[in-house]
């Protein structure tokens, strides 16, 4: 039977922090716009900073959706299931900002991270935590474990911090549905 907790309390964060994989909802204001769900991985990418907040590290990739519905309107779930050990499904419901390289208060923020790899760090998430829950995960299904994929480092890792930045202007201006991401002026809801 699910449950709603005050806080992520050290239960939660154990659990939490003991994930290869979290996912990542949004949606842009416009309900013509389409909702994303990314699968998030990479051990030591995501940090718990306090009983209401939680971060993770952004990577550069193909795709802006969730810096560009953050900017939007702020909202954000984030999910956990187990597939090993008991059937669990946590989730995390809030207002979310991305904090770029460069802006007031990265620096810290990327200190409360234990992954050494910044090669394509394109941004931390930052998430105050509004709603925390658990649910059972009864039809979620047991998968091995095996490690993290390092495709996303060597690709970055092959690259200047210049091939990046040229990489982002040209692929992450915008979302899909043409919200301004890493382009432009719009605002930073919170």
């Amino acid at each position: 039977m699910g449950k709603t907790y005050d806080e992520i309390d050290g239960r939660l964060r154990e659990f939490i922090l003991a994930q290869p994989l979290f996912f990542v909802a949004t949606a842009p204001s416009d309900p013509a716009g389409r909702v994303n769900l990314s699968p998030k991985g990479l051990r030591g990418t995501f940090a718990v900073l306090g009983p209401r907040r939680v971060a993770y590290l952004e990577y550069t990739g193909s795709g802006i959706e969730t810096i560009g519905h953050l900017r939007d309107n702020g909202r954000i779930t984030i999910m956990f299931c187990a597939f090993a050990g008991a059937p669990t499904i946590v989730r995390l419901h809030g207002r979310g900002e991305s904090v770029l390289p460069g802006d007031a208060g990265f620096a810290a923020l990327r200190a409360a991270f234990p992954a050494e790899e910044d090669h394509g760090v394109r941004s931390v998430i930052v998430v105050d935590v509004e709603r925390v829950s658990d649910s059972c995960g009864f039809s979620v299904p047991y998968l091995d474990y095996v490690g993290d994929r390092d495709l996303l480092t060597r690709w970055a890792g092959n690259r200047t911090a210049e091939d990046l930045e040229e990489y982002r202007r040209q692929r992450n201006g915008t979302t899909i549905d043409g919200l301004p991401a890493l382009a432009g002026p719009g605002p930073t809801a919170r």
